[in-house]
């Protein structure tokens, strides 16, 4: 039983660095897209006097 033991410490501690890595990269991913996001409310349209025409 030492010997699975040492064998799932291993896999634990595999899968705890995998996991870390993809939480890390998810929360990235999250603060990126709020950021990008509070970007585009802050651009106000313009008006349709401002507005170029389309015709």
């Amino acid at each position: 039983m030492a010997d699975e033991t040492e064998d799932n410490s291993l896999a634990t501690k595999a899968a705890i660095a995998a996991g870390a890595a993809i939480g890390s990269a998810a929360i990235a991913a999250a603060l990126l897209f709020v950021k990008r996001r509070k970007a585009r409310t802050s651009d106000v349209p313009p008006h349709p006097e401002q507005a170029p025409e389309t015709d």
